[in-house]
């Protein structure tokens, strides 16, 4: 697939699970990528509907982050602690990106993360 036709996959794919995020959870402001984030790692974690600390909160979003980025090789899961949250392990660090770089690495990621869960298609 040339690089234009498979950017254009990603912004339709990306356009399409904003959409239905955003329609799911925020009604009035589109969601961005670290809400996103947030909400793959509190999947992950299987703790919806607890309220959590500041702390914990960043700790979410890692768990997001490791996440979608393991299926590319930069994190594998690791083990669960006594708590019940998961613990990843960095396989390969990630390379140096520009910003731009950096926000298309992660919604590529993401985009993959619900595909695979049949969010989007």
């Amino acid at each position: 697939m040339q690089a234009k036709a498979r950017d254009q996959q990603l912004k339709d794919r990306w356009d399409q699970l904003l959409a239905h995020l955003t329609d799911q959870f925020s009604e009035t402001e589109e969601i961005e990528i670290e809400g996103i984030l947030y909400l793959v790692g509190l999947q992950e974690l299987g703790k919806i509907h607890q309220r959590f600390k500041k702390d914990d909160n960043v700790n979410i979003i890692h768990i997001g982050i490791c996440t979608v980025l393991e299926p590319f090789g930069y994190y594998a899961f690791d083990f669960y602690d006594e708590d019940g949250w998961p613990h990843f392990k960095l396989l390969e660090e990630l390379p140096v990106l520009k910003p731009g770089e950096q926000t298309v690495l992660m919604k590529e990621a993401i985009v993959d993360y619900f595909l695979e869960k049949d969010l989007i298609q």
